[in-house]
């Protein structure tokens, strides 16, 4: 199966890289090669912090710890410019990804709107002790106020407490059977009452 175009241009730009480094240094052949085989194979780890996780080419089980300017294998002493397969890998994995031109990112569709319902109304309702306004649409508007109406049935208005009814003042001015309240003495002694008869003399009706 031939490979798909990506992934053919993945491994032409890393062969690329491959050419001009052993061009650049001869001494790395053999090196450049497990390089390659390590980046194809997926055994690159890349972390954003610059540092990366090479699993070695012989052993399952170990992987290396690659750091800028430094690798924890026994090649990297020995190696021409310290470039063991390992940092080799590392390279060439961030060089790729550089120069491999970056798939765009999908553009948000906005949302179509809703089209206007030819018939809506807004009412404010109340709901667990909360006020809220619902909105209410439709195509027909005897269908959508039969449907207002169930709501309104469903959450009816509460009503304002009425303020408790108090009975009006009653005046306590003793009263004259005859003629109304009494006037209090100025002398502190209760009540008496201020009309004064036709033969000219004072009601006596009094009160304490």
């Amino acid at each position: 199966m031939a490979p798909s175009p990506d992934r053919q241009q993945f491994r032409e730009v890393l062969a690329g890289l491959a050419a001009k480094t052993l061009t650049k240094i001869p001494a790395l052949n053999g090196r450049v090669e497990k390089a390659c085989k390590l980046v194809l194979g997926g055994d690159v780890e890349m972390h954003p912090d610059g540092t990366a996780l090479v699993n070695s080419l012989t052993d399952p089980t170990r992987t290396y710890q690659v750091s800028p300017g430094l690798c924890l294998c026994k090649d990297f002493d020995h190696a021409p410019e310290h470039l063991c397969c390992h940092r080799l890998a590392v390279g060439f994995q961030r060089k790729v990804q550089e120069l491999l031109p970056r798939a765009p990112e999908p553009v948000s569709q906005p949302a179509p709107a809703l089209p206007e319902a030819p018939a809506s109304v807004n009412c404010h309702i109340t709901v667990a002790g909360r006020q809220v306004q619902l909105t209410l649409r439709d195509t027909d508007e005897v269908r959508l106020l039969a449907r207002l109406e169930e709501v309104l049935q469903r959450y009816p208005q509460p009503q304002a407490p009425s303020p408790a009814s108090t009975p009006p003042p009653t005046d306590a001015t003793p009263q004259c059977p005859q003629h109304g309240a009494l006037k209090k003495s100025s002398k502190g002694k209760g009540w008496y009452c201020p009309h004064r008869l036709d033969d000219d003399t004072w009601c006596k009706a009094k009160a304490k």
